[in-house]
């Protein structure tokens, strides 16, 4: 067992990577010959046409106006340019046209086959403003058949006209798998299964030589959720399920069914009554909704009943600010506990080997795992048949601490239930605020570290977990590249040329046999870092999430907490990263500008538009009418003085107008805003 004072010798006797390949260009449209290169509208009346009012580079670029809808826009054709299974960046520069202030914008692809269409996001939500140019930056593979396949950029909401520019098209030569170093699956073979959340891109090509290499358990990360499986009532989509299920069986592997239950990715209609109207509380909308989840669940339960070994039958129900720890879903809303007791029990019914889970972030955290415990110690007693708890364990380089995950183990062995690491990964940010477009060498060592604590827990309880799972394959995807904030993080073994890094030579315990010195540093803005890690929200989430827009805390705002210190200068910076059209995520920097640490602390603000927030991470929250009270998490209290930062997220429910607070008080005293 390699211990923490010889990781450091380990890390440093990894040999530096051969440098990959040039990036290969296979499009560009800078527009400068004065025709639309190719690109066409998406709607029928919208004015896709090139411009001089604005350029990026050149003297031109494309201008799009007359829009009627928010998925108007300019695309292009790439059905002829792409290959299938090569993993291409996609790249365009946005402005938004003179007048319009400022935008969201994304980048999507359409694909289609046999007149059935899917639309994937490339480009999370970005804002753009009329005053300079933003660059939308993201990865996209077409793993599927397809006749038709565009990209093409939109706005999140309304009709705002927009010019786009230097579009570039390009893909990296993919580095040969490192075929001659120990496989994980076999270096934990007398610990627990080791697996990995894939999509069919991770099928194929070198990703899918990687996949079986060092896995012997597979996660379908998207593939198996509601709105995959059932988008439309009656309508099932098992084409992706069936390819990732037919990997694992050729090549011996575990599959673990993510998810039956979730209050994210749940297509509008099953919260519809039967006049196709949002749902109330009534008994006839109870037995429509526990009618249509057994439906869903006998129907995807009984396809894979003999492939699929554990499956999170529900995922993400607590909400450690209510008293009772219940998240506040639309499921639970029309049901109560019934939809949990349901769906264990009909997935015992249709899928009677497998094990059945309930599954959680954040159960590294006193009061959430406790929630937990207290809901599963009741069903259990009720006769449910839960058969484990699964720990997501989304962290990053500074949290959760090597004891914090014993204790999370540690809580639920009285309960005589088994545990399984279900969607793992180790962001190297420690505040929203950070971006680098290659990982620093000192954040890979801490990387490397945390996954060695990590992994020291699991192995100590190998007699309690079943499971361990990375939430991905490899860096080169991740979600964590749009979530919370559109950057490219670095959180897995693998990176992005699926080479090992040094948390795999951590986790496995050995030194590379061909080491040849230290990596060397990678160059990088590296803006300031706050010291208090950013607390995780489930992957799980789509790069556009729709969470349930139920109110969860109306506590009245509580005091200052005893013992705070009242800052002497303080500033705050207010972003909405990413809107759709009923719910927006928040996210929020202190800055405390003073010369004494701030110890303790508690952020209000008053919602102008009758925004109600219905969750939030790395803090705690209440609220009372149109009232905010932040306050910190366990670990992140304080703020360094003189120039120190804390930060945390939300996300929020909206309708119609969302205009950012007007005023911000840290501990009683107004801050600056920026």
């Amino acid at each position: 067992m390699l211990t923490l004072s010889a990781l450091a010798v380990v890390v440093a006797s990894i040999p530096t990577p051969s440098r990959a390949a040039d990036p290969v260009t296979v499009l560009t449209s800078g527009f400068e010959d004065g025709t639309v290169q190719g690109w066409a509208r998406r709607g029928t009346v919208e004015t896709v046409a090139v411009s001089t009012a604005a350029a990026h580079g050149g003297t031109s670029s494309l201008l799009t106006t007359g829009r009627t809808a928010a998925w108007n826009g300019p695309s292009k054709d790439l059905l002829a340019t792409v290959t299938k299974g090569t993993r291409y960046t996609y790249s365009v520069w946005a402005r938004a046209a003179a007048g319009a202030g400022s935008v969201q914008v994304r980048m999507s692809v359409e694909r289609r086959w046999q007149g059935t269409a899917s639309y994937e996001q490339v480009v999370n939500s970005t804002t753009v403003s009329e005053s300079g140019w933003t660059q939308l930056t993201g990865g996209y593979t077409l793993a599927n058949d397809a006749d038709f396949f565009a990209v093409y950029v939109e706005t999140v909401s309304g009709t705002a006209s927009f010019h786009i520019d230097d579009f570039t098209l390009s893909y990296q030569p993919p580095d040969p798998i490192q075929t001659g170093i120990p496989s994980l699956k076999t270096v934990f073979a007398n610990d627990f299964p080791i697996g990995a959340a894939v999509g069919r891109p991770q099928l194929l090509g070198e990703r899918g030589q990687l996949l079986a290499k060092h896995f012997n358990s597979v996660t379908a990360g998207n593939a198996m959720k509601w709105d995959t499986i059932q988008p439309v009532e009656g309508t099932f989509n098992y084409t992706d399920a069936d390819a990732i299920v037919a990997f694992a069986r050729a090549n011996a592997m575990k599959v673990r069914g993510h998810t039956f239950v979730w209050h994210n990715q749940t297509p509008a209609w099953v919260f519809n009554d039967a006049n196709g109207q949002p749902m109330t509380a009534t008994a006839a909308n109870k037995t429509l909704l526990l009618a249509r989840l057994e439906a869903h669940i006998r129907a995807l339960g009984a396809r894979y009943a003999a492939d699929i070994s554990a499956w999170d039958v529900v995922n993400e129900v607590i909400d450690e600010n209510q008293s009772d720890g219940l998240r506040r879903s639309t499921w639970y809303n029309i049901t109560g506990l019934d939809y949990i007791r349901t769906a264990f029990r009909v997935a015992r019914q249709v899928a009677p080997n497998a094990k059945l889970f309930i599954n959680d972030y954040n159960t590294n955290v006193t009061t959430k795992r406790d929630k937990l415990y207290d809901l599963v110690a009741l069903l259990k007693a009720e006769g449910v048949p839960i058969d484990g708890v699964g720990h997501q364990q989304h962290g990053n380089i500074s949290w959760p601490t090597g004891a914090e995950t014993d204790a999370m183990i540690a809580k639920f062995i009285p309960l005589g239930v088994e545990q399984q690491i279900t969607e793992m990964d180790t962001s190297i940010y420690t505040s929203s605020s950070e971006s680098f477009t290659t990982p620093p060498a000192d954040r890979l060592t801490s990387q490397a570290a945390r996954y060695k604590a990590w992994f020291d827990v699991y192995r100590k309880y190998k007699a309690n977990i079943t499971s361990v799972t990375l939430w991905g394959l490899a860096d080169d995807e991740t979600w964590l590249d749009s979530y919370p904030v559109s950057r490219k993080d670095f959180p897995l073994l693998f990176d992005v040329q699926l080479q090992a890094k040094p948390a795999y030579w951590a986790i496995i315990g050995s030194a590379s046999p061909t080491a040849s010195g230290p990596p060397s540093p990678s160059a990088s803005a590296s803006p300031s870092a706050s010291p208090s890690p950013s607390a995780s929200r489930s992957p799980s989430a789509s790069p556009s999430p729709s969470p349930s827009a139920s109110p969860s805390a109306s506590a009245s705002p509580s005091p200052v907490p005893s013992g705070s210190t009242i800052p002497s200068g303080c500033r705050v910076k207010y972003t909405v990263t990413n809107q759709w059209n009923s719910g927006f995520q928040g996210d929020v920097v202190i800055t405390n500008a003073g010369a004494v640490a701030v110890n303790g602390w508690q952020l209000r603000w008053t919602f102008a538009n009758g925004q109600v927030i219905n969750q939030s991470w790395s803090s705690t929250y209440a609220q009372s009418g149109a009232n905010v009270t932040i306050t910190n998490a366990s670990w992140n209290g304080t703020i360094a003085a003189n120039g120190g930062t804390a930060s945390f997220g939300f996300l929020s429910s909206w309708s119609g107008t969302n205009a950012k607070p007007a005023t911000f008080t840290l501990n009683g005293t107004v801050c600056a805003i920026v």
